[in-house]
């Protein structure tokens, strides 16, 4: 159903016909066509949302749309509707909100829905705790595969996944058990002999972006939050972690532009707010770029001997930068999903040197012929040619440590990406340029 449709619907009545097909949709879709109505329309067709399906597509509507239903809705709906949706999701929406507003709404949900939020609300944002739900599905060993499916069909609509159950005595984690494993059984087989002990587990307290790597590492469903203690406290599932690494990649691409990092959507980001993410950065490069320029005014015998020698500056330092953006690009690619460490450095380097060798010599091949057949002039030729290597090398060993380093030292290794790496490779493209120059023509 389109926008259009879907007013065309309201604007005839035909409120039975709209319920009728919103049940049939995705939740996602329905969130998505919502976001295009004004507040009273979405008011009105939120409100022939069926109640299960209701609460899902709260949870995947963008934070400003939940504002207004939570101002133009009653309290007992707005309840209605967390004391609905799993607690990972309603603590979610309940941590963007003030800290009024949260109160208000949790005096009048569920004591045991209240103490699920609760629970995760008070975990660092950062942690792999804030982004689990409690909702799973607890076995005990000594049941058997009969006992297990009872249970998992009295309860598993309220747990966020049936696939995977986890065997628990006096709350420690001892096991798991598939569904597979469960419905490939006899009835009267005990879960402690089916049960895997060897299984994936994360802490409460371990960082969110290393728990959603190991999704995409062992290929999983869900994973197991534990304690000190080992005692499991709930899970996270794929769809967080998917969040998490979605999240994790856009502030990765805003600090490889030179930005700060910004979680608002670009069209509801104000104008003042994207030039105060960007400014900073963008100062902080002009006036190191500064050093070049000084760099340059030091070396004005050898402009005085060949003027010709500014113009081939832009193309050092424009080849210097792309090939450290290359290299950097690569390296921060690779440190993100853990393919290379800090223990791969030397491996690292010695294979960016004999790639810098090998671009960097067909380039000054390239260019080194140009110049001849365009100047007939050899020391030129030379002279540039030899500037090119040593900056691609230099560009090429640059692009590839310090992004390294940064991890080394705790930083984002994202912060040294194109932006950073090219005023760097600027300044150390010029001192080679010179320096060359210098000692071909004997200034």
């Amino acid at each position: 159903m389109t926008k259009n449709e879907l007013l065309s619907v309201l604007e005839n009545k035909k409120f039975k016909a709209l319920q009728e097909v919103l049940s049939c949709y995705n939740p996602v879709d329905i969130a998505s066509l919502l976001s295009e109505l004004d507040e009273k329309q979405l008011v009105v067709v939120f409100r022939m949302i069926k109640k299960d399906k209701a609460a899902e597509v709260f949870s995947y509507m963008d934070n400003d749309l939940r504002q207004v239903l939570i101002r133009s809705l009653a309290k007992q709906e707005i309840t209605s509707i967390i004391d609905s949706m799993f607690a990972d999701d309603a603590a979610d929406l309940l941590g963007d909100m003030p800290a009024n507003v949260v109160t208000l709404l949790l005096e009048n949900v569920d004591k045991e829905q209240r103490a699920d939020i609760n629970h995760l609300l008070k975990y660092p944002d950062d942690s792999a705790g804030s982004i689990m739900t409690v909702e799973f599905i607890e076995l005990h060993p000594d049941m058997t595969v009969r006992e297990a499916l009872d249970k998992i069909r009295r309860v598993g609509i309220d747990s966020e996944t049936v696939y995977t159950c986890y065997v628990v005595n006096k709350h420690k984690l001892l096991g798991i058990v598939s569904a597979k494993d469960l419905m490939l059984n006899n009835d009267d087989i005990k879960i402690s002999e089916i049960m895997k002990d060897n299984f994936i587990s994360i802490k409460t307290t371990d960082d969110k972006e290393d728990a959603a790597k190991l999704f995409r590492k062992y290929g999983l469903i869900a994973i197991p939050t534990v304690d000190s203690e080992g005692c499991i406290v709930g899970i996270v599932t794929f769809d967080d972690a998917i969040d998490v690494l979605t999240e994790e990649t856009t502030e990765d691409m805003q600090k490889m532009a030179a930005m700060e990092a910004n979680d608002e959507p670009y069209l509801k980001t104000s104008v003042w707010m994207h030039a105060r993410h960007r400014i900073v950065w963008l100062l902080v490069l002009m006036l190191s770029a500064t050093v070049t320029g000084t760099i340059i005014a030091n070396y004005e015998n050898a402009f005085n001997a060949i003027p010709l020698l500014v113009a081939f500056i832009p193309m050092l330092t424009d080849t210097g930068g792309n090939c450290g953006s290359q290299s950097s690009t690569l390296i921060i690619r690779g440190l993100a999903v853990d393919e290379l460490h800090f223990r791969d450095t030397f491996k690292i380097m010695w294979k960016e040197f004999r790639v810098a060798l090998v671009v960097s010599l067909v380039l000054a091949l390239a260019n080194g012929l140009r110049i001849l057949l365009m100047y007939r002039d050899i020391s030129l030729a030379l002279i540039v040619s030899l500037s090119l290597i040593g900056t691609i090398v230099i560009a090429k060993m640059a692009g590839c440590l310090l992004p390294i380093f940064a991890k080394l030292i705790k930083l984002d290794p994202a912060i040294m990406a194109a932006p950073l790496i090219t005023t760097v490779v600027d300044t150390f493209s010029i001192i080679i340029y010179f320096n060359i120059a210098s000692s071909i023509l004997h200034l």
